[in-house]
């Protein structure tokens, strides 16, 4: 696997973790509903870390959303996908913040990674070693492409799941994970777990909820009521899936800079994804 070398992290000294959701500042104006245009990240810019987001085959179709909200890109350009929720507004905004509160060099648009692809392209799940999935209880998977995955994982890979919801969806979800990794436990991470300490002390979590608590002032959906934080390990005991259940943290980020949404949501959310990439790039 091409994975990029480790990276060594730091804090900038005087950045307090409240100024995340000061990324308004830097021109993004999709709370005013001004859509820009997006490549999926096929820059040539260089840098430590690359941020990927995994676009997968749905076993309901390309075209079907689920739960509302997002500004999703389907395939490499419309609307669909639910591979794609969110996209690209949280993943720019997530690394507005990396850039702000780590000395991790990021380059400062997103990439997406496609389970299809082979070594040689540069949408290659090879090339990216710590990867983001959303609306997971909708994937399914090849033969080929759950050893894709399965060997993505094995030899380094990181996969950090978020946005699903609930009994159904849990069912759903570990049904693909199954094909990926058919004997390996799911576990709770406790609160001392090194992945929330790497880098911010994270022992008091919390529900993340999506957009619709500013309307409803309700943090679960369907019936989640719970935030569950859980892992898959290798043989070594290194986390390579974290799953955020029951919560929606790509919406925190995508909506840092909405003034009806609490900053407390966004500043944890944006706190938990640092701590996974940290991990997930030095373990």
């Amino acid at each position: 696997m091409r994975l990029l070398r480790r990276v060594s992290i730091g804090l900038l000294a005087a950045l307090a973790v409240c100024t995340i959701v000061a990324v308004q500042a830097r021109g993004f104006q999709y709370y005013g509903r001004q859509y820009p245009s997006y490549d999926t990240g096929n820059s040539d810019e260089k840098a430590e870390f690359y941020w990927s987001r995994l676009k997968y085959n749905s076993r309901y179709g390309e075209g079907r959303r689920f739960g509302g909200g997002g500004y999703g890109f389907g395939g490499y350009g419309g609307f669909g996908g639910n591979w794609s929720r969110d996209y690209p507004k949280a993943d720019r905004q997530f690394l507005m913040a990396m850039k702000r509160l780590t000395n991790v060099s990021t380059r400062s648009t997103e990439q997406v990674v496609d389970i299809d692809s082979q070594d040689d392209d540069p949408h290659s799940l090879n090339n990216y070693p710590w990867v983001y999935a959303v609306q997971a209880q909708t994937w399914t998977f090849n033969e080929q492409e759950a050893k894709r995955l399965h060997d993505y994982l094995m030899k380094g890979g990181f996969l950090m799941v978020d946005d699903f919801h609930g009994t159904d969806d849990w069912a759903d979800f570990m049904q693909g994970m199954r094909q990926v990794l058919p004997n390996s436990p799911v576990e709770d991470l406790s609160d001392n777990d090194e992945i929330f300490h790497v880098l911010f002390d994270l022992s008091q979590r919390f529900q993340v909820p999506g957009e619709q608590y500013v309307n409803t002032g309700r943090t679960y959906e369907k019936d989640g009521y719970i935030a569950k934080w859980r892992g898959i390990r290798d043989d070594k005991g290194r986390v390579v899936v974290a799953i955020c259940f029951n919560m929606h943290l790509g919406d925190a980020w995508e909506w840092a800079d909405m003034p009806e949404y609490p900053e407390r949501f966004a500043s944890l959310a944006f706190r938990v994804g640092l701590n996974y990439i940290v991990y997930g790039m030095t373990h």
